[in-house]
């Protein structure tokens, strides 16, 4: 189990509660797609994924993205127990998506980039440090059923 100090806690809810899901979900998700283009063989029926500009405004994307980022707000809720809290998105990723464990870390190294680039003045390297532990502990736990 992962331990997490109050401070931690604090800044990340604190981040959270400003968090516009859809919005950021979007653009996460599409920086994925667009920075690691490998990663666009798990979306092929999503559509036009041909260029920046295609993903950007691909409304699939887009409410995929608010999907993947409501999720993670359970992760938020659930801070000691995210292992748990994932298990059934493991299982469904390992066993019938197949993605590549490694995309879940991507995803998360994304979301970090775009919660700084929306919450530059809150999001100090101690907000950042907190985040990142959390997007390694979500990855980490979405990966285990890969184990």
């Amino acid at each position: 189990m992962v331990h997490w100090s109050a401070e931690e806690k604090q800044l990340i809810t604190s981040i959270w509660s400003k968090v516009n899901v859809e919005e950021c979900g979007a653009e996460a998700l599409a920086r994925l797609l667009i920075v690691y283009p490998w990663t666009q063989r798990f979306f092929a029926s999503f559509g036009n994924l041909s260029s920046p500009t295609a993903i950007m405004g691909n409304p699939r994307v887009r409410a995929h993205g608010k999907k993947v980022l409501s999720s993670f707000g359970e992760a938020v809720k659930n801070l000691d127990n995210i292992k748990n809290t994932y298990a059934k998105l493991s299982e469904l990723h390992c066993d019938k998506l197949h993605v590549d464990p490694e995309n879940f870390r991507l995803l998360g190294d994304i979301l970090i980039i775009v919660l700084a680039s929306h919450f530059a003045r809150d999001f100090t390297p101690a907000c950042q440090f907190a985040w990142q532990k959390l997007v390694n502990v979500v990855a980490h736990a979405l990966a285990r059923k890969y184990h």
